[in-house]
C-alpha cells in the first residue's frame, strides 16, 4: 500500500472510529442525567442514587481490565462495536424497569442495567483510543497530541450535550420512551461495523494473565495520577452537584431542564477545551511540540487550589450559583487540559505491540478512580453536602499531583 494510500486508509478508520464513538458517548450522556434526575424526583436520596450507578463503576474496572486483553487477541472492531450493542442493551433493559416493584427491586435492576452500560462504555473507550495510536505513527508526536485531543474533546462535548439530550427527552417523551428511542438511534450505529478492519489492534500472539498487570513504571505512574484525578471531579460533580442544584430545600431548586442544560453547557465547554488544547498550549511563536511530565505536572498542581476556593467561597457566603459556575469554569479549563496531556501520554509511553494492553490497565485505573468519586459524591453530600466533597476533591488532586512529579518524559519531541 503506497503512503498516501495508507494515510487515506488510516483516515478513514480514524473517522469510523470517532463517529462510533461521538453516537456512543450522547447515549453515555443521557443516560446517566436521565436516571439521575428521575430517581431524584422519585425521592431518593444521594446515596441511593449513587448506589444506581455502583456496578456502572464497578464493572468499568473489570471490563478495562480484560478489555485490552480481548482487544489485542480478537481486534478493538470486536470490543468497539461489542460494546456499542451492551449499551442498547442496556437502554432497552432501563426502559423495561418496573416502576410498581419494591424500591430494593428497582434499585437492583437499575444497578444491573448500570452494569452493562459500564462494560459498554469501557470496551468502546478503550478501543477507540487505542485504535488512535494505531492510525498515527509513533513518530509524528504533535498529530497523535492532535488528534488524540480531536477525539477526547469533542467526546466530552457530546457527552455534555447527551446531559441536555438525556433531560429533554426525559422531561418531553417520559423515561420509558426516551430510552427506546436512544436504542433504536444506536443500533443504526451498530451496523456501521463492517466497515472497520476486524484485525485492528491484534498482536498475533498469546498474553498470559500476569501480562495484563502493566510492566511500564510510566504506565504504573500515570495510571495512579489518573485514579486520582478523575476521582477528584466525581466526587463533587457526578452525584452531589446535579442533585444540590435540583433539591429545594439545601439547594437551588431547579427542574430537570435547568439542570440538564447547565451540566451539559459546562461538560461541552470542557470537552472544547479539550479539543483545542493542542493549540492553547502552545507557546506563541513556536510550532506545535509534544507535551512533557512537566506539562501535567504544572497543570495537575494548578487545579488543586480549585476546589478549596469554591469550598470557602460557600463559607464565606458568597451566593452559591455564582460560587458554583465561577468555580466550574476555571476547574473545566484546567482538567480540560489535564485531560488531553494524560489521554496523549499514555499512548506516547506506549509502543504499538502493547497499545491495547496498556490503554486498558490505564484505563482501569481511570475507572476505579470514577468509582471511588461516585460513591463518595453520594456519601459525602448526605453527610457534609457539596462543601465536604469539594474538600475531598481537593485532597485527591494533591495525591495525582505527587505520583506526577515521578513522571519521565516520553522519548523525543520538545516540552510545552
Amino acid at each position: 500500500m503506497t503512503s498516501a494510500a495508507a494515510q487515506q486508509s488510516n483516515f478513514k478508520n480514524y473517522i469510523l472510529i470517532t463517529a462510533a464513538y461521538w453516537g456512543f458517548t450522547l447515549t453515555d450522556g443521557a443516560i446517566r442525567m436521565l436516571v439521575l434526575l428521575h430517581f431524584n424526583a422519585l425521592g431518593y436520596t444521594p446515596f441511593q442514587i449513587a448506589m444506581l450507578f455502583l456496578f456502572y463503576e464497578v464493572f468499568g474496572v473489570v471490563t478495562n481490565f480484560l478489555a485490552g486483553w480481548i482487544g489485542s487477541q480478537m481486534g478493538l472492531r470486536l470490543t468497539l462495536y461489542g460494546g456499542i450493542g451492551l449499551q442498547v442493551f442496556a437502554l432497552v433493559m432501563l426502559g423495561l424497569l418496573n416502576q410498581g416493584w419494591p424500591v430494593l427491586g428497582q434499585v437492583v435492576y437499575v444497578m444491573v442495567a448500570q452494569a452493562f452500560a459500564g462494560i459498554a462504555k469501557d470496551l468502546t473507550k478503550m478501543s477507540s483510543k487505542s485504535a488512535i495510536r494505531l492510525v498515527v505513527p509513533k513518530e509524528a508526536e504533535s498529530r497523535l497530541f492532535k488528534w488524540v485531543a480531536v477525539l477526547t474533546g469533542s467526546k466530552n462535548a457530546l457527552k455534555g450535550v447527551g446531559f441536555f439530550l438525556g433531560a429533554a427527552l426525559l422531561g418531553w417523551l417520559g423515561y420509558r420512551n426516551a430510552l427506546f428511542v436512544q436504542a433504536a438511534a444506536l443500533f443504526v450505529i451498530l451496523l456501521t461495523g463492517r466497515f472497520l478492519p476486524a484485525d485492528m489492534g491484534k498482536i498475533g500472539k498469546k498474553v498470559r494473565f500476569r501480562q495484563l498487570f502493566s510492566k511500564s513504571r510510566e504506565i504504573n505512574i500515570l495510571s495512579a495520577a489518573r485514579f486520582f484525578l478523575f476521582g477528584s471531579r466525581d466526587v463533587w460533580f457526578v452525584v452531589a452537584l446535579p442533585v444540590f442544584l435540583y433539591d429545594a430545600e439545601v439547594g437551588l431548586g431547579w427542574n430537570f431542564w435547568q439542570v440538564g442544560s447547565y451540566m451539559a453547557c459546562w461538560v461541552i465547554g470542557y470537552g472544547i477545551v479539550q479539543f483545542f488544547a493542542p493549540q492553547l498550549l502552545k507557546k506563541k511563536g513556536q510550532p506545535r511540540i509534544a507535551p512533557k511530565a512537566r506539562t501535567i505536572q504544572f497543570w495537575t498542581f494548578a487545579l488543586t487550589g480549585i476546589p478549596a476556593a469554591i469550598a470557602l467561597a460557600f463559607r464565606a457566603g458568597v451566593p452559591p450559583e455564582y460560587v458554583i459556575t465561577g468555580g466550574l469554569i476555571i476547574f473545566g479549563i484546567i482538567f480540560a487540559f489535564n485531560s488531553a496531556v494524560h489521554s496523549y501520554l499514555v499512548l506516547a509511553y506506549t509502543e504499538d505491540q502493547d497499545v491495547a494492553l496498556n490503554v486498558g490497565f490505564y484505563y482501569m485505573a481511570n475507572s476505579g478512580g470514577r468509582l471511588l468519586g461516585t460513591v463518595m459524591s453520594g456519601l459525602i453530600y448526605q453527610f457534609y453536602g457539596l462543601p465536604g466533597c469539594l474538600w475531598f476533591s481537593t485532597l485527591l488532586i494533591l495525591a495525582a499531583g505527587i505520583f506526577s512529579m515521578k513522571l519521565p518524559d516520553p522519548k523525543g519531541g520538545s516540552a510545552i
